[in-house]
């Protein structure tokens, strides 16, 4: 009788000592959960004061603005249509701006966002005909870059920078041959006896590429008419000046597609006679920076996170 009330002891024991136990274990796992919470709510306040700095830049006093547009002109980019005009806009309604430099480094994308914001463009110079507007041309200013620049009173780049490119263009790959090698076949069901317009996995239908040239060059006439309609007189046309050639900044002051070299910092000092330059640029904020440069890992962090403490022992 001794014997099992020691046994039952021992075992009520080792029942209490599991339960705690596994109670430290619970208390560790959400003592490290709300840590990692309290480090993510810090680094968040730290990056919002960051932005929150920088948007706070003191715009009082005379100053040059500057636009930029950095990278492939695309909807829901950073050089988006939306982004750009609306960081336009806010450059030339600020009363102590007197004037606005687009800063492109771009080697083009969307011809609808570029006419849109060359549109915002010419719009906003001829509401504010007292603030210049001027394009500066960095490392690359070609094809929808250019586009864009197209829409300045003066174009300014340095000597080797890359411009031009006014033509359009439509990427595309056949691969029927390989196909026929593999013994591959194509099995495509439409309605609409163009609906398969251009699929790289059938033969070049000669209707179709006539039909795809013809929309090229409808949008390359639009090309060339807005750079005729912004440079003006200033062009000297040639037979290669549209036909998609890029050219350095040197030569392209000489074919009228640029007025002369010059860097921001030389505009604003020089041409605007304002030296202080304020970013009007439309920056991604904090959750959009996090979500494009963190999202995929945080969020697989947490998975493994939930993961680990769903699996821990208890």
């Amino acid at each position: 009788m001794a014997d099992n009330d020691g046994q039952w002891e021992r075992g009520l024991i080792e029942r209490l000592a599991g339960a705690a136990l596994q109670e430290q274990r619970r208390a560790r796992r959400w003592g490290i959960f709300f840590k990692f919470l309290t480090f993510a709510y810090i680094t968040l306040i730290l990056l919002m004061a960051v932005d929150w700095k920088s948007l706070g830049e003191s715009a009082d006093g005379k100053h040059t603005a500057l636009v930029e547009v950095n990278g492939v002109i695309a909807a829901g980019g950073e050089a988006s249509a939306e982004r750009v005009t609306a960081a336009l806009q806010a450059a030339f309604k600020d009363a102590n701006t007197q004037g606005v430099i687009v800063r492109i480094n771009s080697p083009g994308g969307s011809p609808v966002q570029a006419n849109n914001i060359y549109d915002e463009m010419r719009r906003l110079r001829k509401k504010y005909p007292q603030i210049p507007l001027y394009a500066v041309a960095e490392d690359l200013c070609a094809s929808g870059g250019y586009y864009v620049a197209a829409g300045a009173d003066k174009i300014y780049v340095g000597k080797s920078s890359i411009v031009g490119s006014i033509g359009v263009r439509m990427d595309s790959f056949g691969v029927t041959g390989l196909m026929e090698k593999l013994g591959v076949e194509r099995r495509l069901i439409t309605a609409g006896e163009n609906k398969g317009f251009l699929d790289p996995f059938l033969p070049l239908d000669g209707a179709q590429k006539r039909h795809a040239q013809a929309l090229l060059e409808s949008v390359h006439r639009q090309f060339i008419e807005v750079v005729r309609e912004g440079r003006g007189k200033r062009l000297k046309e040639t037979p290669e000046l549209f036909s998609g050639l890029v050219w350095t900044g040197e030569q392209s002051i000489n074919l009228g597609l640029a007025d002369a070299v010059g860097s921001m910092d030389y505009v604003a000092r020089e041409v605007v006679k304002a030296e202080h330059i304020v970013d009007f640029t439309q920056k991604e904020n904090v959750a959009e920076r996090l979500a494009r440069r963190f999202g995929a890992g945080v969020t697989q962090a947490l998975i493994e996170l939930t993961q680990r403490a769903s699996l821990a022992p208890r």
